[in-house]
């Protein structure tokens, strides 16, 4: 039997390896540059993030090994009434580790974070290129209900 994952905020210790999960897919490692020191850059969004407290990052651990991540962010909104949501973003699950319960985990994890944070609404975007995210995100009760759409302003 597999332990459960522990899962925890994020600490800046924690930086190199959730950037080489944001990297351990084919998406991803277009998208990511790590290099063998970690680039400032990193370090500045970490730090934006850690410090604004309708941010966070998590990870999951399994035998203290982190093993999946992502941001959760808290958005106020006029719309529906007012209602807080939540945003999940950059879920990864290292790849070996897919299919052990760990995605379910985290997301479970965030949506009981939202639930008792009083959001109306727990939303999150994946990319169209990935089918098995998509199937995955269904499963847990996500529907596609609206069109995202993003404007790369590094593209034009």
């Amino acid at each position: 039997m597999r332990p459960s994952p522990t899962i925890r905020e994020a600490t800046r210790d924690d930086l190199p390896e959730i950037v080489g999960l944001l990297t351990d897919d084919g998406l991803g490692a277009t998208r990511e540059s790590p290099g063998e020191a970690l680039p400032e850059y990193y370090v500045r969004a970490f730090e934006a993030i850690a410090d604004d407290p309708r941010n966070a990052v998590i990870v999951a651990e399994v035998d203290g090994a982190i093993v999946g991540t992502l941001q959760l962010t808290y958005i106020p909104s006029l719309t529906c009434q007012g209602g807080e949501r939540a945003q999940i973003e950059g879920v990864r699950v290292a790849t070996d580790q897919r299919g052990h319960g760990i995605g379910q985990a985290m997301i479970a994890w965030a949506v009981e974070q939202a639930r008792a944070r009083g959001c109306r609404i727990v939303q999150l975007t994946t990319d169209r290129r990935r089918p098995e995210a998509i199937r995955f995100y269904q499963k847990l009760g996500f529907r596609p209900s609206h069109t995202g759409m993003k404007y790369h302003l590094n593209e034009t």
